[in-house]
C-alpha cells in the first residue's frame, strides 16, 4: 500500500512471484466513473471508494494467496480490503519529491500527478505494516519485505 508512484505494482508483482502467489492490481477493478473522475484529476471521495474496497475484498476472499497493489491510503479501507481475510500491510514510503519525480517519468492510464498531493494529505500511515523506505531499489524493497514477512503479525 502506498501513494501512487511508490512502487506497489512494480515491487508487489516480483513480491508475489517470490512467494508463489496471485498479484492483484487494485486499479483493475475501478468502475468506469471512478476512472473517468481520477482521469479528469478529481480526486475519489470515500462514497467513490466503499464499492471499488468491497468488491475487491470478495476478490481476495476468492484467493488462497495473493498479492494487493492498493493505495488503501486510510485505517477504514485497509479495515474493508481485510474484512474476514488474514492480511499483511507493506507500507511503501518515499518522499513526496521523490514519487513526484517518479510520476513525471511514467504514464499511468489515468492517475495524472496532479492528484499526488490529494494522495498524500490523504494518507494515514498504518500502525502496524512492514514500512519499506522505497528510494532503495526494486530487489531490495522485495528482499527487505520477504525477511520481514514471517515476523508480521
Amino acid at each position: 500500500m502506498g501513494v501512487s508512484g511508490s512502487g506497489k505494482s512494480a515491487i508487489g508483482a516480483p513480491l508475489a512471484h517470490k512467494l508463489g502467489a496471485e498479484f492483484l492490481d487494485a486499479d483493475d477493478f475501478h468502475p468506469p466513473a471512478n476512472v473517468a473522475k481520477m482521469a479528469g484529476g478529481v480526486p475519489l471521495t470515500d462514497e467513490d471508494r466503499w464499492p471499488w474496497l468491497q468488491h475487491i475484498n470478495g476478490e481476495l476472499q476468492k484467493r488462497k494467496n495473493a498479492v494487493l497493489a492498493c493505495s488503501a491510503l486510510k485505517e477504514s479501507y485497509r479495515q474493508v480490503l481485510c474484512r474476514n481475510l488474514d492480511c499483511r500491510f507493506v507500507h511503501l514510503r518515499g518522499s513526496i519529491e521523490l514519487i513526484r519525480s517518479r510520476m513525471a517519468t511514467r504514464r499511468h492510464r489515468y492517475m495524472p500527478a496532479a492528484l499526488l498531493e490529494s494522495q498524500f494529505a490523504a494518507l494515514e500511515p498504518p500502525a502496524r505494516a512492514i514500512d519499506i523506505d522505497v528510494a532503495r531499489p526494486v530487489d531490495e524493497c522485495v528482499a527487505a519485505i520477504l525477511a520481514q514477512l514471517p515476523m508480521c503479525t
